[in-house]
């Protein structure tokens, strides 16, 4: 299963200056481990002590805001797209 991830400019360092990633992942969970294994260091940007993803990024399956699906346990389809989007704020 295939999963195509969008990765935010600040997290690039991480993926080779990659702006989209494969994956795989029933889960968001699941992908988060799967995009560590392919692109190390990344999960600790992601998720905070605890191993769930930071309250500073949006994280978005096919449009779809994960706080208003299943949070980290969101399932996961062959060809959806997940976008990380760090929050911005200002003033």
């Amino acid at each position: 299963m295939a999963v195509k991830v969008l990765i935010p400019t600040a997290l690039q360092k991480f993926t080779n200056n990659q702006a989209v990633i494969n994956c795989d992942g029933g889960n968001i969970l699941e992908l988060i481990d799967s995009l560590e294994a392919n692109c190390p260091g990344i999960k600790k940007s992601l998720c905070d002590d605890k191993g769930e993803p930071r309250r500073f990024l949006n994280l978005y399956v096919n449009s779809e805001d994960i706080r208003f699906l299943d949070g980290s346990k969101t399932a996961l389809k062959d060809e959806d797209e997940v976008s990380i989007v760090p929050a911005v704020a200002g003033g």
